[in-house]
């Protein structure tokens, strides 16, 4: 068998990289045992032929990080709801959640409580498409998390069009919400599926005007370039700052958060498009809204603060980990994410949609101006 490296930590590579030695050695090892179990002589027929070939190792690698990606994504879901306990404690003068050390364990004891609990469908639900709004949520924040870099050396995908591609994902979200307040029979969940697409739909608009700004100033659609780029300029909230609001406040609409989370308001919609889901999938879905919450804050660090590198330099970027320096700007973002939920309240759907097209839109419009005029004078 090959004698590859399987543990270690590689620069200037991607995670498919990272594990393609662990895939090549996993599929030795399987190819030995079988040889050994049907004595199959060394030679032109064995296992190790057909089983190491790169095809195959290839594939397993895929298999590998797309797993590696969804137990990220699951630590990720559950650091943020942490971290929201703790702190929305803070705020109201209480101490937080308190089972485990620090409040660790309260996470995985709630999990377990969903887990156990019986799933049941409504008995005039439209089966499979309440089930398969959950399998689409879950299958889009993944994808999002792994088409967000946390270094220039550790990613996913690296794609000349990788925003493209993130935003893309991320819009699938009103067609999941529509598929199961629709399809839950129900006119509390239609009527919060029904606000939800129109809440992300008024402030997609503006959001992506924030990001069409971003690409003006540096010229691609890779995340990696648009970090360097703001290595060697600086950080791009500094210039669009008009646009770091909006896509702020657009990413708390879009992830239905305080003050923008009407399409799921207990006081009269019960529970809102959510309302006929229990269990492990209502645990689920709840686990995917602070994903994608995690992921619009890691898109801001991205697109405004830099991403894993140092303001204009400073001690020469030589961050040992500049994945954990991406970790702590992608918290410090949700952070206010919290206390703008602890400050604020509900508003109204007439309030929400005249926010989203009547405030935000014109000033994504002036944003969009301001960076093609820092473009054309050449100050950056």
């Amino acid at each position: 068998m090959m004698d590859l490296p399987i543990i270690g930590y590689i620069d200037n590579t991607n995670v498919f990289t990272l594990f393609y030695g662990l895939s090549n050695w996993i599929m030795n090892v399987i190819a030995w045992l079988l040889n050994w179990l049907f004595q199959v002589p060394p030679g032109t027929n064995d296992f190790t032929n057909w089983l190491v070939s790169p095809g195959v190792v290839q594939l397993i690698d895929y298999l590998i990080v797309a797993i590696v990606v969804f137990i990220c994504a699951f630590f990720a879901g559950l650091t943020v709801i942490w971290m929201e306990r703790k702190l929305l404690g803070r705020f109201m003068d209480r101490r937080g959640t308190q089972v485990g050390v620090l409040g660790l364990c309260q996470n995985f004891a709630d999990g377990i409580k969903t887990l156990l609990k019986e799933i049941i469908i409504p008995k005039d639900a439209d089966g499979k498409l309440y089930t398969w709004a959950v399998v689409l949520i879950i299958a889009c924040s993944a994808m999002l998390l792994g088409c967000v870099p946390w270094s220039d050396r550790f990613y996913a995908v690296n794609v000349p069009l990788a925003l493209l591609l993130g935003l893309a994902v991320f819009s699938l979200a009103p067609l999941a919400i529509l598929m199961g307040g629709w399809s839950s029979n129900n006119k509390y969940t239609v009527i919060g599926g029904m606000r939800g697409a129109a809440q992300l739909i008024a402030y997609e608009v503006p959001l992506l005007l924030c990001v069409v700004s971003v690409v003006v100033m540096t010229g691609s659609l890779n995340f990696n370039d648009i970090v360097n780029f703001q290595e060697a300029n600086g950080w791009l909230i500094v210039p669009l700052i008009i646009g770091a609001f909006v896509f702020f406040v657009a990413a708390l609409a879009e992830v239905e958060r305080v003050p923008f989370d009407l399409p799921e308001a207990e006081a009269e919609l019960v529970e809102g498009w959510q309302t006929e889901y229990g269990g492990f999938r209502w645990g689920l879905i709840m686990l995917c809204d602070y994903l994608r919450a995690y992921i619009a804050s890691a898109l801001f660090a991205l697109l405004f603060l830099g991403g894993w590198t140092m303001p204009y330099n400073f001690l020469g970027n030589t961050f040992i980990f500049p994945e954990l320096f991406f970790m702590l700007k992608t918290l410090l973002v949700f952070f206010f994410m919290v206390w703008v939920r602890a400050a604020m309240v509900r508003i109204r759907t007439d309030q929400i949609l005249h926010i989203g097209w009547r405030r935000l839109l014109p000033l994504g419009v002036i944003n969009l101006f301001v960076a093609i005029a820092f473009k054309m004078s050449g100050v950056l």
